[in-house]
């Protein structure tokens, strides 16, 4: 295990993986990665541990390790599924898939290969990552040989603004264009292409760009049966390799010569050799992604089932609580339907109390008066009938104030009830009731209305009086106003007898009545409805 993990020795390892320059370099840079990840995640550090295995994925790839490869892929994928910052490691995401694509690529499982760069190509965030991206799409097609649709991805990288400034990425899509174009049989145009493409590589000196055009141009010839170009090309390709001092590079270059080489054998050795290696990536293709692929489904379906258990749940919990509250609702219903007909009995035997009380108070002894004093002395006969006709009236009176209210009519039931009280001595006056919408007023508001002034105009005629009464009405939209003022000896205000009654019938249709009064300052009512 390494106990010193610090910049220099990560750089150091990151350059063998990167250009190995010898056997060695890969299964060291292994090691030092394994350790210096377990070491990000004690620390805590996602991101770093994440990086450590997409580089112990490359390193793996490198040396055939294909499984192994995909494996610290796929660990690596699932640290950024179990971060709370997964949104975030975008980058890490498509550096990941990249890789995964090159390991498909490399274990010929081209449709996966194109699905992992296209995955890739959602996470790039800047242009040279994009042409890249297409870039390896395209050659996968050629792979597959497929060599208009890899044409289509070189084509729709080529057109990108300011693809041109980016020189690497613009001359590698030359190249591989050319490629594409010459297995369509375009070979001037190919050549064309590749030409233009070596052109920029030499320009800028850059050596690995250069090794590419190179090895292009040298099977372009070969398969152009011009063998003097294609060996030249070769022998550059093959130096360039030496000049880079890259194993796989020079691997690569030795390659070129084998595949170009006139002995039947030995052309006959690498067909079969690179089809029994073809045979048995295919067989040996584990595909640990996909075993990512069926976990995280397996999860996502538990989850599912987690959450339709929760919802189903939730379900029984609102039918309870809406079967608790219909029943909370049918018993509050009846017990205020009970208790409003409690409130209508209580009502009727006040009413009937009031009555009785008015009965006994102004007509029975008005008639016990009367009978006693025509039992103590001789009375005439326009005495007694004086006597009956105030008892009539009195009589006459209760039974109006307890009456139903005919609200058909209501402004001239209304008028009639003011104009009852209206004598030699007592002035009524009435204003503006002829304006009010009475239509819109419902039934229950007029009739309490109605008992409400004629308790006033009866306190006021047998208490106050007053020679004069004023009333003013005033309708704003659906509220109306109803004024009351008397003139009469006033009093100290305590709501008792119709007092209460008025107030009560007003607060049972939900409007409001307010009186004013002082000795010998008259009386004052404000209706509200």
């Amino acid at each position: 295990m390494i106990g010193q993990y610090n910049i220099d020795s990560t750089t150091y390892h990151y350059n063998h993986i990167i250009n190995p320059q010898h056997s060695s370099d890969f299964p060291k840079a292994i090691t030092y990665y394994t350790g210096l990840k377990e070491k990000h995640l004690r620390d805590k550090n996602t991101y770093g541990a994440i990086e450590d295995l997409r580089m112990i994925a490359i390193a793996e790839f490198e040396m055939g390790n294909n499984f192994e490869s995909e494996t610290a892929f796929v660990d690596a994928l699932e640290l950024i599924d179990n971060s709370p910052f997964a949104d975030t490691l975008v980058d890490a995401k498509k550096g990941l898939y990249n890789q995964l694509g090159r390991i498909y690529r490399a274990t010929h499982r081209f449709e996966e290969c194109i699905d992992a760069y296209g995955n890739a190509l959602r996470f790039s965030a800047n242009q040279n990552d994009s042409l890249t991206l297409l870039n390896n799409i395209g050659n996968v097609y050629m792979d597959m040989g497929r060599y208009k649709k890899a044409l289509e991805q070189f084509d729709l990288a080529l057109i990108k603004g300011g693809v041109k400034e980016n020189t690497v990425s613009f001359a590698r899509l030359l190249n591989n264009k050319g490629v594409a174009l010459a297995k369509t049989g375009e070979s001037a145009a190919a050549l064309a292409n590749m030409q233009q493409a070596l052109a920029l590589r030499e320009s800028k000196n850059d050596m690995a760009g250069k090794y590419s055009s190179y090895k292009s141009l040298a099977l372009y010839y070969f398969d152009q049966n011009d063998t003097k170009q294609a060996l030249d090309y070769a022998n550059k390709a093959y130096a360039v390799a030496n000049t880079m001092n890259g194993l796989s590079y020079l691997e690569d270059a030795l390659s070129v010569f084998v595949t170009m080489s006139p002995d039947p054998k030995i052309v006959q050795f690498e067909k079969i050799t690179d089809s029994i290696a073809t045979e048995k990536q295919l067989a040996e293709n584990k595909n640990a992604f996909m075993k990512y692929n069926v976990e995280k489904e397996r999860k996502n379906t538990v989850a599912a089932q987690l959450e339709k258990e929760k919802q189903k749940t939730w379900t029984i919990l609102l039918l309870a609580l809406a079967s608790v509250g219909f029943v909370v609702a049918v018993v509050l219903y009846l017990t205020i339907k009970y208790k409003h007909k409690q409130e209508k009995v209580q009502q009727v035997q006040t009413t009937e109390k009031r009555i009785s009380k008015k009965v006994h108070d102004e007509v029975a002894n008005d008639v016990y008066r009367l009978m006693a004093k025509l039992q103590s002395k001789p009375v005439g006969k326009d005495e007694i009938l004086d006597d009956l006709e105030s008892i009539y009236n009195k009589s006459r009176d209760i039974s109006k104030e307890n009456s139903v209210v005919a609200v058909e009519n209501f402004q001239e039931v209304l008028s009639d009830l003011l104009l009852g009280y209206e004598n030699q001595q007592v002035s009524v006056i009435r204003r503006d009731v002829g304006i009010i919408d009475w239509s819109t007023v419902s039934d229950i508001k007029k009739t309490n209305l109605y008992r409400v002034l004629q308790e006033l105009m009866t306190n006021m005629a047998k208490h106050s009086n007053a020679t004069a009464v004023v009333l003013n009405f005033d309708q704003k939209g659906k509220t109306i106003a109803i004024k009351y003022a008397d003139n009469g000896k006033g009093c100290t205000i305590k709501c008792k007898n119709g007092l209460q009654n008025a107030e009560s019938r007003i607060a049972a249709i939900n409007g409001t009545i307010t009186f004013e009064s002082e000795p010998n300052k008259g009386f004052k009512a404000t209706i509200i409805i």
